[in-house]
């Protein structure tokens, strides 16, 4: 079955983000038939592989939607939700879902200094797009910590590009950043992406061309 949900996800350029069966007595998620979910199934990204999917179906719609990529996300990860029997939710849904943390007991990834999850391939260039929840176990192959190479990144490049220095040690200055990035001094940000995400050196290759960062960026500054 995972395979099969494997391909089905690759049509729309999305991919398995590993997944995991819930311990005994844990407070779960519900499934679809609103029984407790046993195993969860984590979708996503890496590089920019869904974006021509999600323009073909944006250029396809007569109404302005307000989170176009959040929709989009819903619908292509709900049809294979249901062609499954699993129950798909979203990062966005509301009360939120600890998506971050299961995302790191799923692929055992650990934080950037910028918060996003380090991934030993991928580096930042990744995002989560929804989950499957069952309310069956599945058998997944056992979790191993990923190597982690914020611990070898002695220059710490992030942390350092910023010109408001928006994330540091403190963490995030969510207001500050806001206010450059809708100021006059933002279009670099607004066009290219965070200056810190970009200073990475890793997973270059897997690095969110320009039109898809300032596509982000715009929907931060909203």
């Amino acid at each position: 079955m995972i395979e099969d949900i494997a391909a089905a996800l690759s049509a729309y350029g999305l991919m398995l983000r590993g997944g995991f069966n819930f311990a005994d007595g844990e407070d779960t998620p519900f499934g679809l038939s609103s029984a407790p979910a046993k195993s969860i199934v984590l979708v996503g990204q890496a590089g920019a592989a869904p974006w021509p999917h999600f323009l073909r179906w944006r250029e396809s719609q007569s109404r302005v939607i307000a989170n176009p990529l959040d929709t989009w996300s819903r619908e292509v990860i709900g049809a294979v939700a249901n062609d499954f029997g699993a129950r798909a939710v979203s990062p966005s849904d509301r009360p939120y879902l600890p998506f971050q943390q299961w995302a790191m007991r799923a692929e055992g990834l650990k934080p950037s200094p910028l918060g996003i999850l380090m991934h030993p391939r991928y580096g930042l260039w990744h995002a989560y797009r929804g989950a499957l929840l069952f309310e069956a176990e599945i058998a997944f192959e056992e979790t191993r910590e990923a190597i982690h190479l914020c611990d070898a990144c002695v220059e710490k490049p992030c942390l350092k590009s910023c010109p408001i220095e928006a994330y540091s040690v403190r963490g995030f200055a969510y207001q500050s950043c806001l206010g450059y990035v809708r100021g006059a001094d933002g279009s670099p940000c607004r066009t290219g992406g965070c200056l810190d995400r970009n200073a990475c050196p890793y997973g270059t290759s897997y690095r969110y061309p320009p039109e898809v960062q300032a596509f982000h960026m715009a929907a931060f500054a909203r």
